[in-house]
């Protein structure tokens, strides 16, 4: 309980940080955050794009971890937590997507650009809604559990290559190369300590959510293992 008040509360003033604080050319106090030259005041999107991005990634990756861990043992609870994380994973993919839209809409007049990066977490929906798609169309538990392993372990496999290597060998809009040469974003220690600060919330939203979606699922199977009993 504690644990949520301080999340909740700490994700509020984040939030709140992010989007009221002021952005000048020349900070001189620490509630002023640097201009980021390209960007303006849409760099504010960093505070909640790229944690959602970086929460889905965690995802994914454990989706395919826990994936191996079922095949190996052909433990039930491994297969709920592979499905879990995959799901958390889809979810903030969509969030992701989403504040990604906002910032495309505000920068590039619309939407939705077929832009590398938008291209290729689009490619990353579809993987992982073919996932539950096949998952869905298996009643045989141990069948699904057993191919669903497999196939989050080559879903997870693709995931940095859409995130991290496509958009970076391919001419993309995307602010990485718009800030500097370098892709990087030059915070002041205000910003250093929102950002980070988002990335930890965002984190430990996905790691509450995660843990109350397993156990949720696994007194959800063993009330099913009674009633066939």
């Amino acid at each position: 309980m504690v644990f949520k008040i301080i999340l909740g509360i700490g994700l509020t003033l984040v939030i709140i940080a992010g989007i009221a604080l002021p952005m000048v050319s020349n900070p001189s106090s620490f509630f002023e955050l640097p201009v980021v030259p390209g960007l303006e005041d849409k760099a504010r999107i960093i505070f909640f794009h790229v944690p959602t991005a970086w929460v889905c990634v965690i995802a994914f990756i454990t989706s395919l971890i826990y994936g191996i861990q079922y095949l190996r043992t052909k433990e039930i609870l491994y297969d709920i937590k592979s499905v879990t994380a995959a799901g958390l994973g889809f979810l903030f993919c969509i969030l992701a997507t989403v504040t990604g839209a906002i910032w495309s809409k505000f920068t590039w007049g619309a939407f939705w650009n077929w832009d590398p990066r938008q291209t290729s977490i689009f490619v990353l929906l579809l993987i992982y809604g073919a996932y539950f798609a096949l998952r869905s169309s298996i009643e045989v538990e141990e069948k699904r559990a057993s191919l669903s392993a497999v196939y989050s372990i080559i879903a997870g496999l693709t995931v940095p290559f859409f995130i991290f290597i496509i958009p970076r060998i391919v001419s993309s809009l995307h602010p990485d190369p718009i800030i500097n040469p370098q892709g990087k974003i030059h915070m002041n220690p205000t910003m250093l300590v929102i950002f980070l600060s988002s990335l930890t919330g965002f984190t430990a939203v996905y790691y509450w959510m995660f843990n109350l979606r397993v156990r949720f699922s696994k007194l959800l199977y063993q009330q099913q293992m009674k009633e066939q009993e």
